[in-house]
């Protein structure tokens, strides 16, 4: 499985950034450092992990006579929940340097960046999903994004053998 989450290396610049005392600058620092180190190791352990198990889902669909394209959608599956959680944070950090950016963002609006961190990428508003609510508490928490995905994921793929089960062959 080749790489699609290139380590990225940003570091806050405080220069354009008139007013933010020393603290806050290393503090924003801190912060955008945390982020990056969990986006570059959750990228890093994707990539590993989903070789291996895209690997042992090809032998044992093999083995089980199962089409290719049971590996194929496993393998999609599990490169989009990857993405997904590596995009939320870099959400995160972009709508993080922006509002650091204005001219003064510690006096600057917050409801624009808000407005920022509650939507996802490529999916509008997290309000207008069908279970926004789990979906805007995992806002703050990644993880829970990546589990709820998961357990979406692993509810269809039972779906799918218990109608092979019922039919006696994949379709």
């Amino acid at each position: 499985m080749q790489s699609k989450f290139p380590e990225m290396r940003r570091r806050f610049n405080p220069t354009p950034v008139p007013g933010l005392s020393k603290e806050a600058v290393d503090a924003v620092n801190a912060v955008l450092d945390a982020i990056l180190a969990w986006r570059n190791a959750t990228a890093d352990i994707s990539e590993k992990h989903g070789k291996q198990i895209v690997e042992k889902m090809a032998a044992a669909a093999a083995l089980l006579g199962w089409p290719e394209q049971i590996v194929d959608t496993g393998r999609t599956q599990m490169q989009s929940m990857a993405e997904m959680q590596i995009k939320a944070m870099d959400q995160v950090i972009d709508t993080w340097e922006q509002q650091l950016k204005l001219p003064n963002p510690t006096a600057a609006s917050s409801s624009a960046m808000l407005s920022k961190l509650k939507s996802f990428p490529g999916f509008g508003p997290i309000g207008n999903w069908p279970e926004a609510d789990a979906f805007q508490k995992a806002a703050m928490m990644p993880l829970q994004v990546w589990l709820q995905a998961a357990a979406q994921w692993q509810k269809s793929v039972a779906d799918t053998m218990a109608n092979w089960g019922k039919s006696g062959k994949p379709h």
